[in-house]
C-alpha cells in the first residue's frame, strides 16, 4: 500500500493520491487501508518516513570528515532515489496543504536537526568556530544538494561533496584562531 501510494505520488501528484487510488493501485480494499491510516494525510506522511532514507552519521573521525561522509550519502540519496523523486510534489502540496506543510517541516527539521547537532559538536571540541549558527550552516551545506535536485537536472556530485564543505566552512583549523586585537581607527 505504501509502495502504490508513493508510485501515485510520483506520478500524479499529491493532490491526485486519494484512498480509492490507492486501494485502486495496490488492489487492496479500501476498509484495509483505513484500518491502518484513517486518512490520506496518515497515509503518505507514513509513506514519505518509509521511503526517506535515515543519513547515518559516522562516530569516528574528525568532524569534518564525518560530515563530509554525511553529505556524501545525502547526495547519493538525492540522486537516485524514489524519495528524491517526490520531494517536488510534497514541495509543492505544502504550498497549498497545511498538513502537506507539516509534513514537509517535519522532514526538512529532523535532516537539519542530524546535521546541526554533528556541526554543534564540532564547536564543542573546537574544531569549528565558537560563533557558528549550526542550524543555518547546516541549512547551508545540505541546500545545494536539494536545490540541485529540484531546480535542475544535474544532481550535486557526491564526489564534490569536500569541495562544498571547504567553500561554507573555510580551510580546516590547523591552529587555535589568533585573538583579534582592538585597533583604532580615525573618525573620518
Amino acid at each position: 500500500m505504501l509502495d502504490a501510494a508513493l508510485g501515485l505520488l510520483i506520478e500524479r501528484g499529491y493532490g491526485e493520491l486519494t484512498i480509492e487510488a490507492v486501494a485502486s493501485e495496490s488492489g487492496v480494499a479500501k476498509s484495509t487501508i483505513y484500518r491502518h491510516w484513517p486518512s490520506r494525510v496518515e497515509l503518505i506522511n507514513d509513506a514519505f518516513l518509509e521511503l526517506k532514507p535515515t543519513l547515518p552519521v559516522p562516530t569516528e573521525g574528525t568532524v569534518r570528515d564525518r560530515l563530509v561522509t554525511t553529505l556524501e550519502n545525502l547526495a547519493e540519496n538525492v540522486c537516485a532515489s524514489r524519495w528524491s523523486a517526490c520531494l517536488p510534489t510534497l514541495i509543492d502540496a505544502a504550498e497549498r496543504d497545511p498538513a502537506a506543510r507539516e509534513l514537509n517541516v517535519r522532514l526538512a527539521t529532523a535532516g537539519r536537526m542530524s546535521l546541526a547537532g554533528l556541526l554543534a559538536e564540532g564547536v564543542e571540541t573546537g574544531e569549528l568556530p565558537a560563533d557558528l549558527d549550526t542550524e543555518l550552516l547546516a541549512e547551508a551545506l545540505a541546500g545545494p544538494i536539494i536545490l540541485r535536485r529540484l531546480m535542475s537536472g544535474d544532481p550535486y556530485e557526491p564526489t564534490r561533496i569536500r569541495h562544498l564543505v571547504d567553500q561554507v566552512l573555510g580551510p580546516p583549523l590547523t591552529t587555535p584562531p589568533k585573538p583579534r586585537r582592538n585597533v583604532r581607527r580615525p573618525i573620518v
